[in-house]
């Protein structure tokens, strides 16, 4: 059903003289209310809970008490930051951004307050959940630069030329559930991994704003490249959270 709305979307943009921009609309929402009831299965709050600026002054505690914990045990630690990092991204920042407006040129540092882009949507949430990078360089690199930041260059999994159904089953033989950074050939985001369904959650181009969307059903999703990088299974990537060590791009 949801691929059938989103052709009729597009068969609608080709023949635009023939058709309102009212039902192109409507079409939209419906496939967009489509999504939703399956984001609901995740288990994910989608609606912003408390205020932005107390969450990151909590995160920047919290971040202390894991490096006394990673101090006595390392490993514990990093474990337990993993289930952190997830849980805080998805359920408290991303919450605060859903729905801010997309621009080329957006940079916004304040959710649903100005425009954000793709690059400068992950980077700054990244950011504010306490990575130790510059949300500007990061956001202003390619995607495959963006990836070897956040992971070495001989971890990361490089995709061409698959359809959707072949990505979804190469991504799934590889890695599990968990969150990671994807760069397309002209977009990045974010991609959640959760029981072999892939979920794009991006300031959205095609939508104007931040959304998390099933990425089979996101026309942004269609790319020749995909480039991905692990974040919540990476723990060379937690460590370097909770031990505050600055993100660099690496020069090769």
């Amino acid at each position: 059903m949801r691929h059938m709305l989103y052709c009729i979307f597009f068969l609608l943009l080709l023949n635009c003289k023939k058709t309102s921009k009212i039902e192109v609309v409507e079409r939209m929402v419906e496939a967009q209310e489509a999504v939703s009831e399956d984001s609901l299965k995740l288990d994910l709050n989608f609606k912003p809970k408390g205020n932005y600026t107390e969450l990151r002054h909590k995160i920047i505690n919290d971040k202390a008490y894991f490096k006394r914990r990673y101090q006595t045990d390392r490993t514990k630690a990093i474990d337990s930051a993993s289930n952190y990092i997830y849980t805080t991204l998805l359920n408290g920042i991303v919450p605060h951004w859903y729905g801010t407006t997309w621009d080329f040129n957006g940079h916004t540092d304040i959710p649903n307050n100005g425009e954000i882009a793709c690059g400068y949507f992950v980077s700054t949430t990244l950011k504010h959940l306490g990575f130790n990078l510059n949300r500007y360089k990061m956001a202003q690199a390619a995607g495959l630069n963006e990836a070897k930041l956040l992971q070495q260059k001989s971890s990361l999994k490089i995709f061409s030329g698959l359809s959707l159904d072949e990505l979804k089953s190469r991504v799934n033989t590889v890695y599990g559930d968990g969150l990671y950074f994807v760069g397309l050939d002209n977009h990045v985001g974010y991609v959640l991994i959760l029981n072999k369904e892939l979920y794009f959650l991006h300031s959205s181009y095609c939508d104007d704003k931040v959304v998390l969307e099933l990425a089979e059903d996101s026309y942004c999703f269609s790319s020749n490249l995909y480039v991905f990088a692990e974040i919540t299974t990476n723990r060379s990537l937690v460590e370097s959270w909770i031990l505050n060590t600055r993100l660099r791009i690496p020069n090769t």
